[in-house]
Parts: structure tokens; C-alpha cells; sequence
């Protein structure tokens, strides 16, 4: 009995793979300083291996089964990968995933073993504050509301002060009014404040003329009627 879980213990071992690869460095990372302290992880944590001053990574005694392989690092974005590991197989098979995308079926593209990761981009974290811009704060309209209303009461005075004195016995009654209703309205006194706009509404309403009577009496035509048959 000793013997045969001897045994099995060492095909476990046999069967168990160590995933091999390398960070490629480019233009946008150039060495490992620019790296930093990274490391490789099979499924979020898993299993990992730091990366080495050259690149190189190394994740031991991988059981077989089907495993995410990331490069997890502070300020660089790599692709992911996808590791099937067999107990047929001396290599692990390796297929690129795209997050987001269903995890089965894999793809059918077969990457190179040892897998080799090439950084991507590098990660910004500063977000520079805006600066200020005239057009667009004049561009809200609350702010074109406040502009107005600056402009109006800066400006009402010389308008006032250039009315005729009935256009501004007019225009003060208006007020009044006016400061009637909002007082009502205010106090609660509805049916007050609708009655003084009502009656403010129907005085403004301009009244028909009635046409002129002449004074003239009725003789008076037949008269010049006459006098035009005879010429």
C-alpha cells in the first residue's frame, strides 16, 4: 500500500508542468527598472513566479487543467492568456483571451511555447486638471441667465430715465401690480393675486374707438346733390 501511493505521488509529480515565459522588452518598456516588481499569476493568484531582471518568468509544478495566465504589474497593460496544461503533453498549450469573452470554447490560435508578453501601453494615472475656458462658461445657459439679468438691472435705469412722464406713470402702475401679486401669491392669497392679474389684464386691453357722428344736418346733402344736377 506504501509503495503504490509512492507511486502515485510521483506520477503526480511527472504530470505536474512549470510554465515558461519572458517579458519582451520594447519601446514603451525598455528594461526591468521601467517594469518594476512584477510577477506572473495563473488565475488571479493561483500560482505565480516574479519576472527576473531579464524578463524571464517561471511558474513551478503546474497540475493539469485550464488556467488564465496574467502579468500582473503596476504601471504597464499586458495580454492575456490562456494555458492548458495536459497529462499527454510535455509542453502546456497556450491561446490567446481576450477579457470579456467566454472562456470555452478556446480559440483555435496556437501561440509559440515559452510565451513570450509584450507590454502594451503604459498605464497613466494623473489626470490633468482643466483649465479655464471663457467660451464654454459663457456657453451655459445659466450663466447667459445671470449675464441678462446683470445687464437689465444695470441698464433700467437710463431706460427709466428717458420715458416720457405717461410711460412712466405706466410703467410704475405696472410695478405696483406686479409687487401686489407676487405679495399675494406669497402670503398664500391666491384668489386675490389671480383677481389683480385679471383686472391688471383686462385694463391693458385696449378699447374700439367709436366712429365719429357729424354734426352736419341731413339738408345739407340733398343740397349740394341738387346744385351738382344742375351744373
Amino acid at each position: 500500500m506504501l509503495r503504490a501511493l509512492l507511486f502515485l505521488s510521483c506520477l503526480a509529480v511527472v504530470h505536474a508542468l512549470d510554465i515558461h515565459g519572458k517579458v519582451a522588452w520594447n519601446g514603451a518598456c525598455p528594461d526591468i527598472k521601467s517594469l518594476g516588481h512584477s510577477k506572473a499569476v495563473l488565475d488571479d493568484g493561483r500560482m505565480s513566479g516574479s519576472v527576473t531582471h531579464t524578463g524571464d518568468f517561471l511558474i513551478p509544478s503546474v497540475p493539469p487543467g485550464t488556467y488564465l495566465l496574467s502579468i500582473i504589474t503596476h504601471d504597464y497593460t499586458f495580454d492575456q492568456v490562456r494555458i492548458d496544461v495536459f497529462n499527454s503533453t510535455p509542453s502546456p498549450e497556450a491561446r490567446p483571451y481576450v477579457p470579456g469573452t467566454p472562456f470555452s470554447p478556446p480559440s483555435t490560435v496556437l501561440l509559440p511555447y515559452p510565451i513570450v508578453f509584450v507590454p502594451r501601453q503604459k498605464s497613466s494615472y494623473f489626470v490633468p486638471p482643466e483649465s479655464f475656458n471663457l467660451v464654454a462658461m459663457l456657453s451655459n445657459p445659466m450663466m447667459l441667465m445671470m449675464v441678462f439679468g446683470g445687464g437689465m438691472m444695470l441698464a433700467m435705469p437710463y431706460l427709466v430715465k428717458n420715458l416720457d412722464p405717461e410711460s412712466l406713470e405706466e410703467f410704475k402702475e405696472q410695478q405696483a401690480r406686479l409687487a401686489g401679486v407676487q405679495n399675494a401669491m406669497a402670503s398664500g392669497d391666491l384668489k386675490s393675486g389671480l383677481s389683480a392679474l385679471m383686472a391688471g389684464t383686462e385694463e391693458a386691453q385696449p378699447t374700439h374707438p367709436t366712429p365719429p357722428t357729424s354734426n352736419k344736418p341731413a339738408g345739407s346733402s340733398k343740397g349740394r346733390s341738387s346744385k351738382k344736377g344742375k351744373r
